[in-house]
C-alpha cells in the first residue's frame, strides 16, 4: 500500500476510533426487521430512548443500557387486538399474560357494549352480573374507565370503541322499540362525549338483545356523530349465517350514509348451510372498496366462536334484560314457544345453536354459579343426557340456575374460509377474548383458545406451516393496518419518532397450545416485549413491569 493512502486509511481510523460512542436506553441488534410496511424485511439495528424508537440502521460506537442480540430472530411493530374482551381481566390482572406472550401491545374493546357511559341501573346490574372477577364500578363515562385502567397500572395500552348497545341501554334500558327524537338526541350526545374522551367510534352487535332492537337509521345517526370526529364503525353484523349478504349490505348503507369507514367484527359465515356466501363476502366488500368506501374486517384464527345461550334463543324472550328472561324461561307456555322457535330454521333472528348442527358442538364454558362449575367443559347435548332433559329445556334451564347467559363455545365455520379470509389483504385481527393467565380466578371457567393462542396460530399454523401469507404480509396486517384503520398515530410500524411498542419473536417456533379441552395454556416463541419502550416479555417471562397507556381516538379533545 502507498505510504499516502496507508496515512488517511490510518487518519480515518483514528477518527472512527475516537468517535464518541452514543448511548440509547435499549438497542436491539442483528434482527430481522419486519417495520409493518409489508414489504421484504432487512437485518439491522434498532435503538430506543424513553419510550420512543430512536434510530434504526445499522452501527459500530452505539450501546444500549439493555442490549439485545437478536440474531436469528424477528423484530416487529407490537401487535393490535382489534377485538379485546380484556375490560374486566385487566381489572383482575393487569399483567395481561395471554397476550402479551403473543405480542400484543394493544388491547381494543368496544363490540356493541363498552365500559361506559353508565347510569346508576346501568352501574348497579354491572356489579349484580359479575361472574368471577368482582370489582366495584368507580367509573361513570367511557374515559373515566379508561383512565381507572390506566391509574391501575397495565402491560398493554388500551383503546375502546363506544357500544351502540351500551347508549341505547343509557336511555332506552331494554326495551323492544326505536328511541324517539330526544332519546335519540340524548343518544347522539353520548357518543360525542364519549369521541371528545377519545373512542375511537361506534361499535355495535347486532344479533344480541337490546342491539338487535335497533334499526338501520338509528345506527346511522350514531355514526354520523362519530364520522364528524374522524372515527370508524365497526360492528358484529346483524346476521353472519342465513342473513349474511344482507347484513353485508347494512354495514355498507351505514358506511356510505354515513360517511364513515367501516370495519366487521370476526368475519365468518357460521353454520355449514352458508359457508358457500364467503366468495359473495368478499366481493361486496371489494366493490365497496372499489367504490372508494373504507370497508375492512378482522378474525380471529378458528372455526368456533363463543358467546352464551342468549344466542340459541329468540331475541324477544330476552327484552327488558336478564332479570326479565329468566322471569318468562320459568313460564311453561312461553318454554313451549321458545323450544319450538330454538329448533326452527329462521332468518328473522340469528340462531347459533342450530348453525352448529347439533347440541354436540356447542361447549359450555363459563358459569357464575360454584355450583355449575363441574359441567363446564362439556357439551349441552351431555348435559342434557345427564339430566335426562331435552337440550332445549336444559339450555333455558341453565339460564335461570346460573342466573347468566352461560359462556358457550359454538362451532360454526369451515377451516377452508378461515384460510380464504387470512388471504385477504383488508383483514386484521382480534382474539375476541379476556387476556388470561392460568391462574387465579382465571382457572375457574375455560375460556375459547384463542385468548391464548389467536396471534401465536396466525403465525405459527398459517404463516410458517401453511405459507398462506408471508411473514411480513402477517406483520403488516397485525399492525399499520389496524393503527391506519383506527386513525392511530405514532404507532403501529417501526419508525423513528413513534412509540417504542416492540416485539422480538422466534419465527421457527412460535406457536399456539391451547386447546378446547385444556385452554389455560401460554403460546410460545415469543422472546421479549417492550410497551412504550419499557421491557414486559424477557427471554419469554414477564417482567412485572406495567407501563401501558390508554390511546386515544381522532376526536380526543383533551391534552396532546
Amino acid at each position: 500500500m502507498p505510504v499516502r493512502q496507508a496515512v488517511v486509511v490510518f487518519l480515518f481510523l483514528t477518527v472512527i476510533s475516537c468517535s464518541p460512542v452514543k448511548e440509547y436506553d435499549v438497542v436491539i441488534r442483528n434482527g430481522t426487521l419486519y417495520d409493518g410496511s409489508g414489504t421484504a424485511p432487512t437485518v439491522g439495528d434498532l435503538a430506543i430512548n424513553g419510550d420512543r424508537i430512536e434510530a434504526i440502521g445499522k452501527w459500530e460506537n452505539v450501546r444500549g443500557k439493555t442490549e439485545i442480540d437478536a440474531t436469528g430472530l424477528a423484530v416487529a411493530p407490537g401487535f393490535i387486538n382489534m377485538l379485546s374482551w380484556a375490560t374486566e381481566s385487566l381489572i383482575e390482572d393487569g399483567k395481561s399474560q395471554s397476550d402479551i406472550r403473543q405480542g400484543v401491545t394493544l388491547e381494543v374493546f368496544g363490540e356493541g357494549w363498552s365500559m361506559g357511559p353508565l347510569n346508576d341501573a346501568m352501574k348497579k346490574e354491572m356489579v349484580e352480573q359479575q361472574g368471577d372477577i368482582k370489582f366495584p364500578v368507580e367509573w361513570t363515562t367511557l374515559g373515566e374507565y379508561l383512565d381507572y385502567l390506566e391509574k391501575r397500572s397495565i402491560a398493554t395500552n388500551v383503546a375502546s370503541f363506544v357500544g351502540a348497545t351500551t347508549v341505547r341501554i343509557h336511555e332506552l334500558g331494554f326495551e323492544d322499540r326505536p328511541p324517539n327524537p330526544e332519546e335519540l338526541e340524548r343518544m347522539r350526545g353520548l357518543v360525542k362525549q364519549a369521541m371528545e374522551e377519545g373512542a375511537l367510534g361506534v361499535g355495535s352487535s347486532l344479533i344480541y338483545a337490546p342491539a338487535f332492537y335497533a334499526k338501520t337509521p338509528e345506527l346511522i345517526e350514531l355514526c354520523k356523530v362519530a364520522a364528524s370526529y374522524g372515527g370508524t364503525y365497526i360492528s358484529h353484523m346483524r346476521s353472519e349465517g342465513n342473513r349474511l349478504l344482507e347484513a353485508v349490505d347494512e354495514l355498507i348503507v351505514i358506511a356510505r350514509e354515513a360517511n364513515i369507514p367501516a370495519e366487521i367484527y370476526h368475519l365468518k359465515a357460521a353454520g355449514q348451510p352458508n359457508w358457500g356466501k364467503m366468495d359473495a363476502v368478499i366481493q361486496k366488500v371489494d366493490a365497496a372498496r372499489a367504490q372508494g368506501l373504507k370497508i375492512t374486517a378482522d378474525m380471529y384464527t378458528y372455526t368456533a366462536g363463543a358467546t352464551g345461550l342468549d344466542a340459541a334463543m329468540p331475541p324477544w324472550v330476552q327484552e327488558g334484560g336478564l332479570k326479565e328472561w329468566i322471569k318468562r324461561l320459568k313460564d311453561p307456555a312461553i318454554r313451549v314457544r321458545v323450544k319450538r322457535e330454538m329448533t326452527t330454521p329462521t332468518d328473522a333472528w340469528e340462531n347459533l345453536y342450530l348453525a352448529a348442527g347439533s347440541a354436540k358442538n356447542v361447549l359450555l364454558v363459563g358459569f357464575k354459579q360454584d355450583s355449575l362449575k363441574y359441567l363446564t367443559g362439556k357439551s349441552l347435548a351431555e348435559v342434557a343426557a345427564l339430566r335426562g332433559k331435552s337440550v332445549e329445556e336444559t339450555a333455558m334451564d341453565l339460564v335461570i340456575d346460573d342466573d347468566t347467559r352461560v359462556g358457550t363455545v359454538y362451532f360454526l365455520m369451515s377451516e377452508e374460509n378461515v384460510a380464504k379470509q387470512i388471504a385477504l389483504p383488508w383483514v386484521g385481527f382480534g382474539s375476541d377474548a379476556e387476556s388470561l393467565a392460568p391462574e387465579g380466578a382465571f382457572l375457574k371457567s375455560n375460556p375459547h383458545p384463542r385468548g391464548y393462542g389467536n396471534f401465536a396460530r396466525l403465525l405459527g399454523k398459517y404463516v410458517r406451516e401453511e405459507k398462506i401469507i408471508p411473514l411480513e404480509e402477517a406483520v403488516r396486517r397485525l399492525t399499520t393496518l389496524p393503527a391506519g384503520n383506527l386513525g392511530i398515530k405514532e404507532r403501529g410500524a417501526l419508525v423513528p419518532g413513534y412509540y417504542a411498542d416492540v416485539v422480538v419473536f422466534d419465527p421457527n417456533m412460535i406457536a399456539d397450545h391451547a386447546t378446547f379441552d385444556k385452554p389455560h395454556q401460554y403460546a410460545t416463541g415469543m422472546v421479549h416485549v417492550f410497551v412504550n419502550g419499557k421491557q414486559v416479555l424477557k427471554e419469554g417471562e414477564h417482567t412485572g413491569t406495567k407501563p401501558g397507556r390508554v390511546v386515544r381516538g381522532p376526536g380526543w379533545v383533551g391534552k396532546p
